[in-house]
């Protein structure tokens, strides 16, 4: 296994939370357990295969885990661990710089997807 160095802390939060759908994963199970159909109305425009296959990588990785209340039909629960809370915590402030900045990144958006048009 090859060693991993990271040269910045933001590396090893890439590490776990690269992609676009963990971060908004981790941060919607901050406010508690949710069941799957519950996260896939709050992360919007998530695939059903996404969303499965970013929860299965989040458990690997130690950030949430899975409850399974073994009943019939099925009740499976996800929830952060002590090491996810911890990085839930930091999401939050990203939030409010996204809320506050929202209009800017917005027109951003819009050129981007302009100038994609174009090419």
């Amino acid at each position: 296994m090859a060693e991993t160095n990271f040269q910045c802390g933001l590396e090893a939060v890439l590490a776990i939370l690269g992609g676009k759908w963990k971060p908004l994963i981790v941060y919607h199970l901050a406010s508690g357990s949710k069941r799957t159909g519950h996260l896939r109305r709050l992360v919007t425009n998530v695939s059903e295969k996404m969303l499965i296959q970013h929860l299965k990588e989040l458990t690997d990785d130690g950030v949430i885990r899975r409850i399974d209340f073994k009943t019939v039909p099925p009740h499976v629960e996800y929830e952060l661990t002590a090491f996810g809370l911890s990085l839930a915590s930091l999401l939050a402030p990203l939030c409010e710089w996204g809320t506050h900045h929202s209009e800017e990144v917005a027109t951003i958006v819009k050129k981007r997807e302009h100038a994609a048009k174009l090419t």
